[in-house]
């Protein structure tokens, strides 16, 4: 179904169930095919690719050369349904690619509302990218990558599969992401290593004072006492219900699988 608002040039390619809603915009020489839905008032420029089964929300800008929805690079990928869900208001810059997911983990690839995708990001199955999260020019995600709200990932980043980068978390430029980065800590290198806590960026998102001298401790607690990540732990427990934006380091902890940076 095309919405009778939808400005289409006529070089665009359509083919199989695709569903464009009011007020998209597609140009010149895209081919959008498969189980596609685009979202009212989406902007899809020239020379894009979108295969279905890919979910595409409002307002989102798409630059040139942008492939979404192709298959996973994962060698034990079949052809199996998989899908990629975008939400709103997203930014998606020239030549950036989103994989759809495997059946071996989630089935789905997920990008979030307010992001900014710069030129030639690169998105792997089955990863979940949140909010108001920025990734600079050529910055990398490997498959089963998690990035948590409002984290950063510098231009030249890649960053290593099962790999999670906390909430607020800024990664340096050029640097190897290979262990789990904790939320609203600054990191850099290869492989990269804390650098303190991420201060100017939570100032900027309202943070106050007190929570961010909360969050100093928790860092010192983890990385400057000489602790071991169980004692570190018990520290930050014990501020957990004063200052519940601690929770996030808790929470990363537990579920972490590669392992904490250190």
């Amino acid at each position: 179904m095309i919405h009778e608002s939808a400005n289409i040039h006529p070089s665009v390619v359509i083919e199989g169930n695709v569903t464009i809603e009011a007020n998209v915009s597609i140009g010149p020489f895209t081919y959008i095919s498969g189980n596609v839905t685009i979202g009212e008032g989406t902007e899809v420029m020239s020379h894009v690719v979108i295969k279905g089964d890919t979910t595409i929300g409002k307002e989102n800008r798409i630059f040139a050369f942008a492939i979404i929805g192709e298959e996973s690079q994962d060698k034990k990928y079949s052809g199996e349904p998989t899908a990629v869900v975008i939400g709103d208001r997203n930014v998606i810059r020239e030549s950036v690619q989103i994989h759809r997911g495997t059946v071996q983990d989630r089935g789905v690839t997920t990008i979030g509302s307010d992001n900014l995708l710069c030129v030639n990001v690169h998105i792997a199955h089955d990863c979940i990218v949140g909010d108001n999260i920025i990734m600079g020019n050529n910055a990398t995600l490997a498959g089963h990558v998690t990035i948590e709200d409002y984290a950063i990932v510098s231009a030249l980043s890649p960053v290593h599969q099962f790999c999670t980068v906390g909430a607020h978390s800024f990664i340096g430029g050029a640097s190897v992401v290979v262990q789990d980065v904790p939320p609203f800590v600054m990191a850099q290198g290869n492989h990269c290593k804390p650098f303190g806590i991420n201060i100017e960026g939570l100032k900027r998102r309202g943070f106050e004072k007190s929570e961010i001298h909360a969050i100093r401790r928790a860092y010192k607690a983890l990385y400057r006492n000489g602790n071991t990540l169980e004692e570190a732990k018990v520290e930050i427990n014990k501020e957990i219900e004063a200052f519940p934006v601690l929770q996030g380091f808790l929470d990363l902890f537990e579920k972490s699988t590669r392992g904490i940076i250190r």
